[in-house]
């Protein structure tokens, strides 16, 4: 079962995307070898989210091998996501909690979203000082050097 079958409410509408190549529904099992060609995560990571709660009920078959769905790779979709947010990880499991606990949670989803993207834009903002910084540098170099070369002609 994943994180969002348990909450028995509708799907989180961020999560991701169908991908090409991905099985219909009701063939989509996939082994944790399968999920890490697919995602790029180590087999490692996809234990260790399931041990903190971050990518609980993972079915499993009769020899309890771990079976992931289209369902759960949405999930690892979205957790990939919040990552690159910078999104801490205690946060990401209450944000995985919150939607497990159902619909109620929303504004507390929406809370914690909005503080991370606050976070995003701040981080953003201090990429674009940094990036002018960068180009002032490479123009500096750029122009010094066109001066050596015209003075060495």
């Amino acid at each position: 079962m994943t994180v969002m079958e348990t909450t028995g409410t509708r799907t989180d509408s961020c999560a991701a995307p169908q991908h090409a190549g991905r099985r219909p529904e009701g063939q989509d099992s996939y082994t944790i070898s399968e999920v890490v060609a697919i995602t790029g995560l180590s087999a490692h990571t996809l234990r260790w989210y399931e041990r903190i709660g971050l990518m609980p009920h993972i079915d499993r078959s009769h020899t309890g091998q771990r079976r992931y769905s289209n369902r759960d790779l949405d999930w690892l979709d979205l957790v990939g996501k919040l990552r690159l947010t910078g999104m801490p990880v205690a946060d990401m499991v209450r944000y995985a909690d919150l939607v497990r606990e159902g619909d109620h949670t929303y504004g507390d989803r929406f809370e914690l979203l909005k503080a991370t993207r606050q976070d995003v834009l701040a981080r953003i903002a201090e990429l674009q000082d940094t990036l002018a910084f960068l180009d002032r540098k490479i123009n500096f170099y750029a122009d010094a050097g066109r001066a050596l070369a015209s003075e060495r002609s």
